[in-house]
């Protein structure tokens, strides 16, 4: 019987990483994964290492105080009306008839259910096979109740929704022993307009249904998912094109015509840009953006009108400006701006978080072969590295400059870290920033 653990050249992930290693009998498999368990749990040595992204999150479950024969309890199930504002709320409903379409077909095939969650992890759909409903509602497996790993530990919905990429997880690879009859393949769904987790679908069954191809058909679900949205987006920003030619025509001075995500549909006066970094939250009509300074944001149909007020000048060097990347909030990491222009705030992407993380590690800096492999374990990824880094600079301005990448020596940076090292970007494979949470574990 050969470990439960295994890499692809170089030490990285594989895309997609089958729960049940080619040639293994499940049945085998299962009783092996059910002694790894055990033994984890017990503190004693394990006849066989655990698949990294099940080790990790089995540490996780522990830290979360779940039981690992019965879970917590799930009798908090959220009301129907909240269902609903959850449903409607977001944009996961705009994409279940493409997964609906793609996934119900296998899923009656093979005796799964199709599971649809936000990204807080409550389940918003469900729907399959009636048997197979049932068998599944006897596990609190059912709209309202929330799946992620701080409920019921580890599982393809709630450890997807951590690592942000798809995860199947099968029998004893589960946290809690009332799940081990089952076997789970998820994929996150994320907005391609502001790059944001949504949610995760996931194909649950019984574990003697396990088949490695049922994890590339989640993932490709998810991928049709995110092109329908990517696509209306699109639409929606061709028909605010169409508002802002002539509204630019009358504005002197530097101005943009963005979407309500800082997508930029126009401009006038300035250079184009593809987005604009918005606040989030604002307390007046103006905000500071790192690019350009104060600018007046006005309200348009479906979008805003940015209107550069020339108080701050693109690539000029704020004086006493701080940067902190808060990553308290393992699934929103937020980089803040403070200047005597102004404050300012952005929810970042996972690579964005990296990258940032690792500047304001190495204030020397970091040559792109080196940001190749603290992100990726090899230097050659070069091209990936530069092409992300230029995207991140357009959203922080001056702040990052480059030969080597490194912020600005007049910026001031702080890190805020979680609680616990493992919660420290718990998505994220890059090497580097394995040794940050290594060195603060």
């Amino acid at each position: 019987m050969g470990q439960v653990q295994w890499r692809t050249a170089r030490g990285r992930a594989p895309r997609f990483e089958a729960a049940v290693p080619a040639g293994e009998d499940p049945v085998r498999y299962a009783q092996l994964l059910r002694r790894v368990r055990d033994a984890t749990l017990a503190g004693a040595r394990p006849p066989a290492t655990p698949r990294p992204v099940i080790g990790d999150s089995w540490r996780r479950t522990i830290r979360f105080g779940v039981d690992p024969d019965q879970g917590k309890d799930l009798a908090r199930q959220a009301r129907l009306d909240e269902v609903e504002h959850r449903r409607h709320a977001g944009k996961l409903d705009r994409v279940l008839p493409v997964l609906g379409g793609v996934l119900l077909p296998a899923a009656e095939d093979a005796g799964h259910i199709m599971v649809v969650v936000d990204a807080d992890g409550v389940i918003l759909w469900r729907d399959g096979p009636r048997a197979v409903q049932r068998n599944a509602e006897h596990l609190g497996f059912c709209p309202g109740v929330n799946w992620g790993e701080a409920s019921v530990g580890t599982n393809a919905i709630g450890t997807a929704l951590v690592v942000r990429r798809p995860v199947q997880v099968y029998s004893a690879e589960h946290f809690v022993k009332s799940h081990h009859a089952w076997t789970c393949a998820a994929s996150p769904i994320h907005d391609p307009a502001t790059g944001q987790l949504l949610g995760v679908v996931d194909l649950s069954g019984a574990a003697a249904t396990v088949h490695p191809s049922t994890l590339a058909l989640v993932d490709a679900a998810a991928t049709m998912a995110e092109r329908e949205l990517r696509e209306a987006h699109r639409r929606n920003l061709e028909a605010l094109r169409a508002t802002a030619a002539p509204l630019l025509a009358r504005v002197s001075g530097a101005a943009f015509v963005t979407d309500p995500d800082g997508w930029v549909a126009g401009a006038t006066g300035v250079a184009p840009a593809e987005r604009l970094a918005l606040p989030q939250r604002r307390d007046s009509e103006f905000a500071w953006l790192p690019a350009f300074g104060l600018c007046r944001l006005e309200p348009l149909p479906g979008g805003w009108l940015v209107t550069v007020t020339g108080s701050a000048s693109a690539g000029a060097a704020p004086s006493c400006t701080s940067a902190e990347l808060d990553l308290c909030d393992p699934r929103f990491p937020v980089l803040a701006i403070s200047s005597p222009s102004g404050q300012w705030s952005h929810r970042l992407s996972p690579r964005h978080a990296e990258l940032l993380l690792i500047l304001a590690t190495a204030r020397d800096g970091r040559t792109a072969a080196e940001l190749s492999a603290d992100m990726f374990g090899a230097p050659e990824h070069t091209v990936t590295v530069r092409a992300e880094t230029s995207r991140l600079r357009r959203i922080v301005g001056g702040l990052l400059i480059q030969r080597p990448y490194r912020f600005a020596d007049w910026v001031d940076v702080r890190v805020r870290y979680p609680a616990a090292a493992e919660d420290i970007l718990p998505s994220s494979t890059a090497p580097a920033v394995r040794r940050v949470r290594d060195s603060r574990g």
